[in-house]
């Protein structure tokens, strides 16, 4: 059953990443999948416009991406993309470097067109680019929530910290949420998290929300190799317990 009453707008939540490589479009997927599995009408929509992988990780075949709609003006309805029940995907096209830097008019229409098709959703997410470019910082400004997703390597801290300064710093955002994926332990994961927040706190008056902490599991990698979400895959692993309870909290209540 929907959580979200008929004609409501649905919940906007941006999962970006400081830099790539720390499993931010698998996580995105997956909670896609979770919040459909609970009963939620769920649009994912791919943010990285110029080099889109929602559709390969979903094993997808398309033939019109976000492109269409930008340069063609195509309805977005005609590009939805049904992956199961009440999960739809708005694919985006890859190896098109323009589509990365569309100018202020272009993004004003993507952002009317998006906001068109997101009724009759639960929760719209956007699985946005890497790193702090303008297209990242846009789709955050529009959703109404950050997640930011880090490893335990320092790198990624130091990166997730920019991004949320950026937001924080240019735009006043306050609220996010931080998961912390591929760790070894649950402490590992609290720890680094814990490690952030007191650098947010002390730097940015920032108190983040720690939506979740994701295992290393050998599953995820498989079920990358199969273009398939692992919790269709391996619905039983940690990594996938670990996710449903990801979404129920993400369901309970915003950052």
């Amino acid at each position: 059953m929907s959580s979200r009453e008929k004609g409501q707008r649905p919940q906007r939540i941006c999962v970006s990443s400081g830099k790539g490589g720390v499993g931010k479009t698998s996580i995105a997927v997956n909670l896609a999948v979770a919040l459909a599995q609970a009963g939620h009408r769920v649009l994912l929509v791919d943010g990285d416009l110029g080099l889109a992988n929602v559709d390969i990780v979903l094993g997808l075949t398309v033939s019109r991406t976000l492109r269409e709609t930008v340069e063609q003006g195509a309805p977005l309805r005609e590009i939805l993309a049904t992956v199961s029940e009440g999960f739809q995907v708005l694919p985006a096209s890859s190896g098109v470097p323009e589509m990365a830097n569309l100018s202020a008019e272009e993004q004003a229409f993507l952002t009317n067109a998006l906001e068109q098709v997101e009724q009759g959703f639960d929760y719209v997410l956007v699985d946005a680019a890497a790193g702090i470019g303008e297209s990242v910082l846009w789709f955050n400004r529009w959703a109404e929530h950050s997640l930011v997703v880090l490893a335990p390597d320092p790198t990624s801290m130091t990166d997730a910290y920019a991004l949320i300064k950026v937001m924080a710093s240019r735009y006043g955002r306050r609220g996010f949420s931080l998961v912390v994926n591929n760790v070894k332990s649950h402490r590992e994961g609290e720890e680094v998290f814990a490690g952030l927040a007191s650098v947010l706190r002390r730097f940015l008056h920032l108190e983040p929300r720690l939506l979740g902490v994701l295992p290393a599991d050998s599953t995820v990698v498989k079920a990358i190799r199969a273009q398939r979400p692992f919790l269709l895959t391996h619905p039983e692993a940690r990594v996938s317990r670990a996710m449903r309870a990801l979404a129920a909290r993400l369901v309970a209540g915003p950052a």
